[in-house]
């Protein structure tokens, strides 16, 4: 046998023993049927090869009135409602070799276990409680979502960024199908008026300038119309928010311009995160025949006020190279040293500078001082 063919050889044999692997979690794990409400205590393997995390949410979606957790909230819009998921996640430490060598790390052994409802101002109190006089973080998801994978993907982001005890997900009503982009449009503008009043109360309670937004995909469309509404009430014109962090934002550049100038005071620093090989964006660019924010390219010259983070360098650890702020370790540490330090750009390590609010993520090695 050649050497090209042992080396596809062994890569199929990582792939069959790690696909058997995922197979053997998911049946393990706790499917679809499990009653939203349960005793987490028991939850946990023998083996110690699980942990059990919680996510506080708060909702607009509507109630179906089923008890199991895949179908607890739909894609329709509701009311209020607030509460926790837990989230069981399985772990491959032992598979360490073998999904090193994959090129992203599967979702699938993330599994929501539970939804725990509790009144809105229970949960505030929880979070004022938890949060150890840090600012609370309030993280939205983007188009594609349904509850249960809104759910799962908190959990990734506030574990890997270290944000336990200060964060709160919020989870508009997208459909969770891929079909219904221009449907979970339509739903993102109705939830933007909902997210600006839970944001103003989050003001209320824990001061203004002590709280960090960070939102992804369409997800960050909501929050900038969520400010714009804000910043027409905001007569002092003095910070409400932070930090404010849109990853992979799929927002119109050309009217994310026009609209800078309003929400810029709202926030002590605004941080855009981009690239190059998003091909979510690039799709949505064709879709609406204009550049999102969250591509790298010309379009971007002269946005001032805003700190922009090019991540184009980053080895692509999902296929869609859209969620590398869940899966690329050095994006997620940049992320992290933004919310939890408070830290510029120009504070942050393994950022290049490259214009005057233009920086690029890049390896150590390459970063020069």
């Amino acid at each position: 046998m050649s050497l090209r063919k042992n080396h596809i050889a062994h890569h199929l044999l990582i792939f069959t023993l790690l696909l058997s692997v995922i197979i053997g979690i998911s049946v393990k794990a706790i499917g679809a049927n499990q009653p939203a409400s349960v005793n987490t205590k028991e939850m946990g393997s023998d083996e110690g090869s699980e942990t059990l995390l919680t996510v506080p949410f708060i909702t607009v979606r509507e109630k179906t009135g089923s008890d199991k957790v895949s179908e607890y909230f739909s894609g329709e819009r509701g009311s209020f409602h607030a509460g926790y998921c837990d989230i069981t996640t399985t772990w491959l430490d032992r598979l360490k070799l073998l999904t090193d060598k994959l090129p992203y790390f599967p979702e699938e052994i993330v599994n929501l276990s539970a939804i725990r409802e509790v009144p809105v101002e229970a949960l505030l109190q929880d979070l004022n409680n938890t949060r150890q006089q840090r600012r609370p973080v309030v993280y939205l998801h983007g188009f594609y979502i349904d509850f249960a994978r809104g759910c799962r993907r908190a959990s990734l982001f506030q574990r890997s960024a270290d944000l336990n005890g200060r964060f709160l997900f919020f989870s508009w009503p997208s459909d969770g199908a891929i079909t219904n982009y221009t449907r979970d449009e339509s739903d993102l503008y109705w939830s933007v008026e909902p997210l600006r009043q839970k944001l103003s109360r989050l003001v209320n309670q824990f001061g203004a300038g002590n709280i960090d937004i960070a939102a992804h995909s369409l997800g960050t469309r909501g929050v900038m119309l969520a400010m714009v509404m804000m910043a027409q009430a905001n007569k002092d014109n003095k910070p409400v928010f932070n930090q404010v962090v849109l990853m992979a934002p799929d927002i119109d550049e050309g009217i994310f311009r026009q609209y800078l100038p309003m929400i810029k005071p709202l926030a002590n620093n605004i941080t855009v995160y981009v690239s190059d090989n998003d091909q979510p964006l690039a799709i949505a660019r064709q879709v609406h025949g204009h550049p999102r924010l969250g591509e790298s390219g010309e379009h971007l010259d002269g946005l001032d006020g805003v700190e922009i983070i090019d991540v184009t360098d980053m080895s692509v650890r999902a296929p869609s190279g859209h969620v590398y702020h869940l899966y690329n370790e050095m994006v997620i540490e940049d992320v992290a040293q933004l919310l939890n330090d408070n830290k510029r750009a120009a504070e942050r390590i393994n950022l290049k500078q490259t214009g005057n609010n233009y920086w690029r993520l890049q390896p150590p090695a390459q970063v020069t001082q």
